[in-house]
C-alpha cells in the first residue's frame, strides 16, 4: 500500500513542478528592493541638483537632461533587478534540480509580460505628455496587475505582493509630489520584505 502511496505523491509532485514555477528566490526580491532603493535615491539625488523641488505638490515639468539623466538611472535599476532576480532562481533551480526554462517559465512570461508591455508604452506615453507625476503609480499599479496575473502559475505569495503594489499605486495617485518616495516603498521596502518571507519560509 505504501508503494502506491509513495508513486501517487511521486506523480503528483511532477505534475506540480510542470504547471507552477517553484525556483522564485527570495533572495531575488531583496535583490531588486535594494537595486530600487538605491535607483530612488540616485533620483533623488538628480532631482536636488537641478533645484527640483519634488515635493512641492506641484505637477513639474523638466527639462531633456533631467529626463535623459532620470531614464538612465531607471534603466540602470531595472538592469540591476532583472540581473540580481535570474542569478538567484537560476541558482535555486540547479539547487532544487529543476529545469529553469518550462512551460510554467512561459507561462509566467506571457501572464507578466503583457501587462509590463502595456504599462511600459503607457508611461512613455505619459511621460511624452509632460505628465511626469502619474510615472510613480502607474509603474506601481502595471506591476501589481503583471504580478496578479503571473501569481497562477508561481507560489501563491506573489499574488499578495500584486495586490500590495496595486493598491500602492492606487493610493499614490491622490499624493501629486511624492510618487517617488511611494515607488521607493514599493518597489524598495515591499520587495525587500517579500524576500524576507519567503526566503524564510522556502529556503
Amino acid at each position: 500500500m505504501n508503494k502506491y502511496e509513495d508513486e501517487l505523491t511521486h506523480i503528483r509532485q511532477m505534475m506540480e513542478r510542470s504547471s507552477t514555477f517553484i525556483s522564485l528566490s527570495g533572495l531575488s526580491g531583496i535583490g531588486a528592493g535594494l537595486a530600487a532603493l538605491a535607483g530612488c535615491a540616485m533620483a533623488f539625488y538628480i532631482l536636488g541638483q537641478h533645484q527640483i523641488d519634488y515635493f512641492d505638490g506641484k505637477p513639474n515639468y523638466y527639462s531633456f537632461q533631467v529626463i535623459t539623466q532620470l531614464g538612465l538611472t531607471a534603466l540602470a535599476t531595472l538592469i540591476m533587478a532583472i540581473t540580481s532576480g535570474i542569478y538567484f532562481t537560476v541558482r535555486k533551480s540547479r539547487k532544487l534540480g529543476h529545469p529553469l526554462w518550462s512551460l510554467s517559465t512561459r507561462n509566467i512570461l506571457k501572464a507578466a509580460g503583457i501587462p509590463l508591455l502595456a504599462g511600459g508604452i503607457f508611461c512613455i506615453i505619459i511621460t511624452w505628455h509632460n505628465l511626469f507625476y502619474l510615472v510613480a503609480p502607474c509603474t506601481l499599479i502595471f506591476y501589481g496587475l503583471a504580478l496578479v496575473s503571473a501569481s497562477k502559475y508561481t507560489q501563491a505569495d506573489i499574488f499578495w505582493l500584486g495586490i500590495s503594489e496595486l493598491a500602492l499605486g492606487l493610493f499614490t495617485t491622490f499624493f501629486v509630489g511624492y510618487g517617488l518616495l511611494f515607488w521607493g516603498i514599493g518597489f524598495g521596502l515591499l520587495h525587500i520584505i517579500y524576500g524576507i518571507l519567503m526566503h524564510k519560509k522556502y529556503n
